[in-house]
């Protein structure tokens, strides 16, 4: 893989992670204990500019967004880490055990908001970063460390770092949960809502009203049956689709609703196209609805101001994505995973949720892979949890792996 790989000392670099075992996790510990949801991202962005300071990075700022960058070096190659640290909401607090924010920590695992998706990956970035400059691993690279808000938007963050502030690395890594393996991709996806007009009355008169909710239910029956119709992948898998959200508007409970919208996730594998099945699903609606053009679909936008008040507006479709097993970024990531120890360095895997790569790689075309502590499984559920051992351990695969990476 080149003349770099043979300067790696991973043993060296594996003593001067253990030397940081406890910062590491206290670190990781007082990043879940700061609530950073609906994209509310700005104190525990501080609390990451505030360790990369300390750690010496050359340059740590919030972009216009609000996300939280982090540069050391100023080679030629471009490498960026890739973390979100805003979090989906903890739902009902009475399904909690525990406090989601102070966590516990129970044979070595911390369970906690945010634990494995996505600041898990947080304290391994930022230092490994930190160790590789101290080791000499870092010649040649120009390095970002990345901490964004993704969960209400995938992609959106680093399309604003790209195309209005101009960083565009090279190579990206995402920290997205992978149970401690490279992934190399992952589906995508197209969000849309069918919208059903109807003519409101009186509960008591309905035979005056023209029911929206009504209109729908053949088509969300008929979405139901959809999957098996879906296109399949041997490596992304099979497509799949789910009505998530139903709004009506109605005058009041006592009311024929004059309007009801249901909303679809559509996980595209390769071989589908975004318009294809916004056009399949309009072909769901029954024919005298098609005539009177009282339901539509119709693509969904993404125009929600960020905390500062920043505003990217973007078609809610996001592409599938996979770079190539053979690639020199997957084949260093697996290089990394044998020189660390870990038993996953033969072969690269897959997500099957959707990650910033949609953009990074899906859009922008850059080399990506994904590598973290954690299981996707346990995103957004009360299990949100992390190997603590495993946070430490990933510090070594962040720190070695530019040297890897040949050029």
């Amino acid at each position: 893989m080149g003349k770099q790989e043979r300067v790696v000392d991973v043993e060296t670099v594996q003593r001067a992670v253990e030397a940081r075992r406890s910062d590491i996790i206290a670190f990781m510990r007082e990043l879940v204990a700061i609530p950073s949801m609906e994209s509310q991202i700005r104190e525990v962005g501080e609390r990451v500019q505030k360790e990369m300071d300390r750690l010496g990075f050359d340059a740590t700022w919030f972009d216009r967004m609000g996300n939280i960058v982090g540069r050391m070096g100023d080679g030629p190659r471009v490498i960026l880490f890739d973390s979100h640290i805003d979090t989906v909401g903890i739902g009902d607090p009475g399904e909690w055990q525990w406090d989601p924010f102070a966590g516990k920590v129970e044979d070595g695992v911390l369970y906690a908001r945010g634990a494995s998706d996505e600041k898990g990956s947080t304290p391994g970035m930022v230092y490994g970063l930190a160790i590789a400059r101290e080791l000499g691993l870092l010649e040649g690279w120009t390095a970002y460390y990345f901490g964004n808000m993704e969960e209400w938007c995938d992609g959106i963050a680093p399309r604003a770092l790209v195309e209005d502030e101009g960083i565009r690395p090279d190579y990206v890594v995402i920290g997205e949960p992978t149970k401690m393996q490279v992934y190399r991709g992952h589906k995508g996806r197209v969000e849309m809502q069918v919208v059903a007009r109807g003519k409101s009355a009186h509960a008591a008169s309905n035979e005056l009203g023209d029911n929206a909710i009504y209109k729908l239910l053949p088509v969300i029956e008929a979405i139901s049956q959809l999957e098996p119709e879906l296109g399949n992948d041997p490596f992304l898998g099979h497509g799949k689709i789910t009505v998530t959200d139903i709004e009506v508007e109605t005058p009041s409970i006592n009311a024929v609703p004059n309007r009801c919208t249901v909303f679809i996730d559509r996980r595209l594998t390769f071989g589908e196209s975004p318009d294809a099945e916004i056009e399949r699903i309009r072909g769901l609606i029954p024919q005298q609805h098609q005539d009177a053009g009282d339901i539509t679909v119709e693509l969904l936008r993404y125009d929600d101001p960020s905390y500062t008040g920043f505003v990217k507006v973007v078609d809610k479709i996001f592409p599938a994505w996979a770079l190539d097993e053979s690639h020199p970024l997957v084949q260093a990531g697996l290089e990394a995973c044998r020189r660390i120890g870990l038993p996953s360095g033969n072969r690269a895997g897959k997500w099957d949720f959707s990650t910033n790569g949609i953009y990074w790689a899906g859009i922008a075309g850059i080399p990506t892979i994904g590598f973290a502590p954690g299981d996707e499984k346990t995103a957004h559920t009360v299990m949100d949890s992390v190997s603590l051992d495993d946070v430490v351990a990933s510090t070594a695969f962040y720190a070695i792996l530019p040297a890897l990476i040949p050029g």
